[in-house]
């Protein structure tokens, strides 16, 4: 555990310089631009790259923490005694699913709030400037009566309720366009969006701009919610809630069901990590470890990382189920970890 609170740090400030200068330098030119601003939003941002970066943390931690008491023949004396490696193993799998725990129950719930904030903070940083450019938010459909309008946005904050910067497409019955809105803001009502600074186009007319408008609708605040939130911007506590609330209005929650099951997995895929790092720190050697084998154990954990947010890109688009997507890869290495352990240590 000391060993985990040492990477911790060092990971945690290494990423902290590094996403402050990358910040500072997208951001500069805005006009809400300040040093202040840009420290504290990269500290919103920490959690979330934070948590990405544990699975790595457990690997090095293994590793580093077994091949010290190697050095120190700590894990000779510990056979010679007749202990066996799964008994002097289970302190690490014990750590290792406590950090994954603290990861799942704190860091993740604190990385969603970052999330949210900081989502916050660049849009009004930006304003009406177009030199950032946001990741793509999902366009919405609704429908009622005549009236037939796709709705898109730069920036969703509010949980939804507010769009930044949205443009509204109406569409006639035939499915032609024949009005388009850009507005400032589009703030959802009881029944209507409220639209600012509207610049509103009509084919064959003069641009106009008016000061505000109402657009009907027949969509709630926590529909559009459950099609515009991102699943690393809700809580852990929040995502089953917000997947049984997704499938009451008929929405496929691939993306809330694959982030559930990832996070579940997690104190998993931390033993998976510390079994790889198992694998390749067990062997005794006094004076240095061979280093083919440490950059295999690095590789082996840098291979499983990719796998598993691969086929959790899988999970999330609908091509597998969640579940599988998140389970499969991380039972896999925890079997072949415990395999080649078995093999080495037990014949």
């Amino acid at each position: 555990m000391i060993t985990a609170f040492w990477f911790l740090l060092g990971v945690v400030s290494i990423t902290y310089l590094i996403d402050f200068t990358e910040t500072s330098g997208r951001y500069d030119s805005l006009p809400g631009y300040s040093v202040p601003g840009v420290l504290y939003l990269t500290a919103l941002r920490l959690p979330l790259i934070l948590q990405q970066t544990v699975p790595f943390i457990g690997l090095f931690v293994g590793m580093a923490t077994l091949i010290a008491l190697n050095r120190k023949s700590e894990l000779v004396v510990a056979r010679a005694a007749g202990i066996s490696v799964w008994q002097f193993m289970t302190p690490f799998l014990v750590g290792a699913t406590l950090l994954g725990l603290l990861t799942m129950l704190v860091i993740n719930p604190l990385a969603a709030w970052g999330a949210r904030q900081g989502t916050e903070i660049e849009t009004q940083w930006r304003g009406t400037s177009g030199s950032s450019k946001p990741a793509p938010i999902p366009w919405l459909r609704q429908s009622s009566g005549d009236n037939d309008v796709a709705l898109g946005a730069r920036a969703v904050l509010e949980d939804g309720a507010l769009l930044v910067d949205a443009v509204l497409l109406h569409f006639d019955p035939d499915g032609r366009i024949i009005l388009r809105q850009d507005a400032r803001t589009a703030k959802l009502k009881d029944g209507y969006w409220m639209l600012t600074d509207v610049l509103e186009t009509r084919p064959g007319e003069i641009q106009s701009r008016v000061a505000d408008a109402r657009v009907a609708t027949n969509l709630n605040e926590e529909f559009v919610q459950q099609r515009l939130a991102k699943p690393e911007s809700v809580a852990f506590y929040d995502l089953f809630r917000k997947i049984e609330v997704a499938r009451s209005f008929g929405i496929a929650p691939y993306a809330l069901e694959t982030q559930f099951h990832s996070l579940l997995s997690l104190p998993f895929l931390m033993i998976a990590m510390t079994l790889i790092a198992a694998t390749v720190s067990l062997k005794f050697s006094r004076i240095n470890q061979s280093r083919t084998v440490i950059l295999g154990g690095i590789l082996s954990g840098f291979v499983l990382y990719v796998v598993t947010v691969l086929v959790r890109a899988f999970g999330s688009s609908g091509v597998m189920p969640p579940y599988v997507a998140a389970w499969v890869p991380v039972v896999v290495a925890m079997a072949l970890g415990a395999t080649i352990l078995l093999h080495k240590e037990d014949g």
